[in-house]
This record gives C-alpha cells, sequence and structure tokens, in this order.
C-alpha cells in the first residue's frame, strides 16, 4: 500500500523542507561525495573512517573520531545515514539511508559546498533546531 501518512518513510522521502534541511547538511559538512559512496556499500564506525589509510580522500578537512562521530549524529537527525543494527542491537557503524542515496542523486559530481550564509544557517539550526 502506497500512502503517504504522516510519518510514513513515503512521506519523509516526499517532505520538501525535510530533503532541503539533509541536502543543507551535505552541502555544510566536510564529507565529500567519495564518503557517501563507501557508505552506499558499507557500514562504517567513526573510529574506522579516522584509521584509514585513505581518510583524506572521504573529507574536506581533517577530522577527529570524536568529530566525525558528532556528524553521523546530525546526518542520523536529519533522516541522510542510519545505524547498522546487527544481533546484538544498534552498532557504532553507520550506512546510507533511502533518502541519503535520493539527496546524492541531485548530483552527477563532487557535492556543492554551500555559501558561508548557508554554513552559518546550518550551524544555528544544528545548535538551535527550534529557531
Amino acid at each position: 500500500m502506497h500512502g503517504s501518512t504522516p510519518g510514513s518513510l513515503t512521506s519523509t522521502l516526499n517532505d520538501p523542507r525535510s530533503l532541503e534541511r539533509a541536502a543543507s547538511a551535505l552541502r555544510c559538512l566536510p564529507f565529500r561525495r567519495a564518503f557517501y559512496g563507501l557508505l552506499s556499500g558499507e557500514a562504517i564506525s567513526s573510529e574506522e573512517l579516522h584509521r584509514r589509510a585513505d581518510r583524506a580522500q572521504f573529507s574536506f578537512a581533517p577530522l577527529s573520531s570524536d568529530r566525525a562521530e558528532d556528524h553521523f549524529i546530525w546526518l542520523i537527525r536529519v533522516g541522510v545515514l542510519r545505524r547498522e543494527v546487527d544481533g546484538q542491537g544498534l552498532t557504532e557503524r553507520v550506512r546510507l539511508t533511502p533518502m541519503g542515496r535520493e539527496l546524492l542523486e541531485r548530483w552527477s559530481g563532487e557535492i556543492p559546498r554551500a555559501s558561508l550564509l548557508e554554513v552559518i544557517r546550518h550551524g544555528l539550526r544544528r545548535r538551535w533546531p527550534r529557531l
């Protein structure tokens, strides 16, 4: 049954505000398209990302594992990533969501970087979501 009842996956994927908030996060955060490409095929934790020898190709700026985890949590909140689940429950590893895949289809190459104004707005929205 294909409905767009409030709270359903379909309504979230089609909600313009949710999509724009998530797209803004992709433009504002330091992750490159290659990072999201990696997550479309496998799950990875912030610690695993930090230990990778090729980690520079996944981010515009060096990230500690703690800073990467902060970004993961935000991307989970806006619907781009989800925690991987195993037999024990949720893990530290994340994967791309259907919304994340849909957003990446918008751009054929690298994700465009946000303007300074968008970065400021994104930072405020992230710190004080009700503003």
